[in-house]
């Protein structure tokens, strides 16, 4: 079985051999999944969500933000503090204007600080996940230490353009398991 840091090489791989063109289409093929789950489940107001870092091609939340915003929806990101390895969440809106800090992640112009109380769901970054929600990310355990520090009632959604794999080995006792993951052809429930 592979290790987490084969994982993290291999998929980092797969994201950029999409293309493009494929991963433009992968991105509102996703969008539009998130769209029909929150028309079934439209109690939540509060969403949290991760802004793409383009060289690392990830998925292009800047769509998922509109929909959510055109909606009617509270938006939040983070910006985050690699001394301390925490989250800080963020007010967005249509507003919004956006620079990439020293990693390439997007963050707010004006900063507007939130209490994470107010956090419904939390779209959570990933390179790979596997049948029982077990994810792994860029290994810097920001999202683990942010999701475990959330209400339990808290929706935690991985946006993935692949499957997951059948089972994730190494995991960590301080790792938080995702409730769903919405790929471009459809929803996982864990």
């Amino acid at each position: 079985m592979e290790g987490k840091a084969e994982l993290r090489r291999r998929y980092k791989e797969k994201r950029k051999s999409l293309g493009a063109q494929k991963r433009a289409e992968y991105s509102r093929k996703i969008v539009d999944q998130v769209q029909k789950y929150l028309e079934a489940q439209n109690r939540f107001q509060h969403f949290h969500l991760f802004l793409p870092i383009e060289k690392l091609f990830e998925i292009d939340t800047f769509l998922l933000l509109e929909s959510l915003i055109k909606e009617g929806k509270q938006v939040y990101t983070s910006i985050s503090d690699f001394d301390s390895g925490n989250l800080m969440s963020v007010k967005i809106d249509s507003a919004t204007t956006f620079i990439l800090d020293e990693w390439g992640i997007p963050v707010p112009n004006e900063v507007i600080k939130i209490d994470d109380e107010v956090l419904e769901v939390v779209f959570v970054p990933l390179l790979a996940y596997d049948l029982k929600g077990n994810r792994i990310g860029y290994g810097k355990g920001f999202y683990d230490k942010f999701l475990s520090g959330l209400s339990p009632k808290v929706l935690k959604i991985g946006l993935s353009y692949f499957l997951p794999e059948v089972s994730i080995s190494a995991l960590e006792e301080h790792d938080v398991a995702l409730d769903l993951c919405i790929l471009p052809s459809g929803i996982i429930e864990f």
